[in-house]
């Protein structure tokens, strides 16, 4: 067989034997990475309450003006619904944090990329989550230093700042974010430089407005403390982190399609822990509370519902109003549909 072998190979050489042109050297050759061969650029990704997820190019969804009734963002499974949109870089570190307090690392490029109509990847076969834990917040890092906090508030108004690089070290299982008390859940993570301004704000419309250096740095599987004192029945939904000087605007939307902006001014500093202010109406036509943003005239948002329908639109065509106020419909909704999600889009040029 051997013998076989050789006699063939012989007739190959002399058939179709040529001069090498592959240069051989001494060099080192150097890695190639998968994230190297991904190309750079923002994506869109969307996250169903079911734990489904999927990135989209941002320039699927078209800009439409305000009211207007969306495209499809998504197909759910029967009974599922939207839970969350977001933009992020191809090659961020998306760190993913959990209702149960712990924190899951993930590469935006291992989202596989899909379709509007398609409703994704199950999120268990890409981390590793246990019995009855979901992701609750993404947040995208494109590096790891010292010089930035993540703050983490709770459904029951618990208040935790973390230096950054305290989550540098990478776990396959995962790693404890923040202690929580029995019966609360972690609702909202965000990334600072330390200086800025925090607005808790809840679903039954109240916000509370205080100075970031309030709440001392504490440990990676700390607790916490006390971020806002909340009503009977009422939770925390959202927090959103600004400059202190900030001539931004709180973009309030509530679950039935109405919202507004309001000058963040206009919300007073008060003592971390205090009950806050009255910031939208929610009774009657408006709902509770679904989202809050901080925005500029040159933002856009893209806002989703339950049943996958997403709107992109300028911030600009959304009124500036006071605190206390109804506000105007942001998007025009089917009977039994509810917004979940809100994100803020930067306009790109050309």
């Amino acid at each position: 067989m051997l013998n076989i072998i050789k006699k063939e190979l012989r007739e190959l050489k002399s058939q179709y034997a040529d001069a090498r042109r592959t240069t051989l050297s001494e060099a080192e050759a150097e890695a190639i990475s998968m994230e190297d061969l991904i190309e750079e650029g923002n994506t869109v990704i969307t996250v169903t309450k079911s734990g489904y997820i999927k990135r989209l190019p941002l320039a699927t969804y078209k800009q439409q003006h305000r009211g207007g009734k969306g495209v499809i963002a998504t197909t759910t499974r029967e009974e599922d619904i939207v839970a969350d949109i977001f933009i992020a870089h191809t090659h961020a570190t998306l760190l993913c944090f959990t209702n149960r307090g712990r924190m899951h690392w993930l590469k935006t490029y291992a989202i596989p990329e899909a379709s509007r109509q398609a409703k994704g990847k199950a999120i268990v076969n890409l981390l590793s989550l246990e019995q009855g834990e979901h992701v609750t917040t993404f947040i995208p890092v494109r590096e790891f230093d010292d010089k930035h906090h993540l703050i983490m508030a709770t459904r029951n108004g618990t208040i935790k700042k973390t230096n950054l690089i305290a989550y540098s070290n990478q776990r396959k299982t995962g790693i404890i974010a923040i202690t929580l008390d029995e019966g609360d859940r972690l609702m909202d993570v965000k990334l600072t430089d330390g200086k800025q301004d925090v607005l808790l704000a809840t679903a039954q419309g109240m916000a509370v407005r205080f100075a970031e250096e309030d709440v001392r740095p504490t440990g990676r599987s700390s607790q916490g403390v006390r971020g806002i004192t909340l009503k009977r029945d009422d939770k925390v939904i959202g927090m959103i982190v600004a400059e202190k000087d900030s001539n931004k605007d709180i973009l309030t939307i509530t679950s039935n399609g109405y919202g507004k902006r309001t000058p963040i001014k206009l919300y007073r500093h008060i003592s971390r822990g205090g009950s806050g202010v009255k910031d939208i109406q929610t009774e009657d036509r408006n709902g509770p509370v679904a989202s809050v943003t901080c925005v500029s005239d040159n933002d856009e948002i893209m806002v989703i519902t339950k049943s996958g329908i997403t709107i992109r639109t300028p911030v600009s065509g959304i009124s500036i109003i006071g605190r206390n106020t109804q506000g105007v419909r942001i998007m025009r909704l089917e009977q039994g549909d509810e917004i979940v999600s809100v994100t803020r889009v930067e306009k790109e040029t050309e």
